[in-house]
């Protein structure tokens, strides 16, 4: 019997893309909701943003094959215009991997970028910098990427986890040794999934 290695390569793809996707979603949405004054649109965005955080993940299905289905609006402009179909093909596995990971991404994001000087930010306006100067030099440069990096920092050989270093590749455009590193994940994943369901089987025919 030939095994099917293609859902090891989709799962790769799909991987490296949602990644890349998330990480700048999430930063610039986190970016954005930091600059809102107001509390009532601030907090009814990061109720909307957090969403997939907590529903089950059914619902958060439900929700998306009903906006990328044929006849959901989204789904039903992209076939129209581009004969396009989202729903069931492989941009919809991005799709559904980016929903369901932005909000720890944009979390992390607005925790780091809340704990930023905003004298910082207005020293660099001072200067005269634009915005995305400002985003990219002084607020990025200063919000470590996330809660492990807040605490423990991303030392390579001391701090830095698997996440981070898969956030460090990609954010350096090393698209190779981030893949190798999402590889070891999955493969850790799946070995962990593996070891629960042996045990689970144990456990089982104990009972028998």
């Amino acid at each position: 019997m030939t095994m099917d290695w293609s859902p090891i390569g989709i799962s790769m793809k799909t991987a490296s893309l949602s990644i890349l996707v998330t990480f700048f979603l999430g930063l610039i949405v986190a970016w954005f909701l930091v600059k809102i004054k107001n509390d009532t649109a601030k907090i009814i965005l990061d109720g909307i943003f957090t969403l997939p955080l907590v529903l089950p993940p059914t619902v958060v299905g439900f929700f998306l094959l009903y906006v990328f289905g044929v006849r959901g609006p989204i789904g039903k402009f992209f076939i129209e215009f581009f004969a396009v179909k989202i729903a069931f093909s492989w941009w919809a596995t991005v799709i559904a991997a980016v929903v369901m990971s932005f909000p720890l991404m944009y979390r992390s994001a607005r925790g780091a970028f809340e704990q930023v000087d905003s004298n910082l930010l207005d020293a660099g306006r001072t200067l005269g910098m634009s915005e995305w100067k400002i985003f990219w030099k002084v607020l990025f440069a200063n919000a470590l990427p996330g809660a492990t990096a807040m605490l423990a920092g991303n030392i390579a050989g001391q701090t830095r986890t698997l996440p981070m270093a898969v956030y460090s590749e990609v954010a350096a455009g090393n698209m190779g040794e981030a893949s190798y590193y999402v590889i070891v994940i999955i493969v850790i994943a799946f070995i962990a999934i593996f070891i629960m369901d042996f045990i689970s089987i144990r456990k089982e025919k104990q009972w028998k």
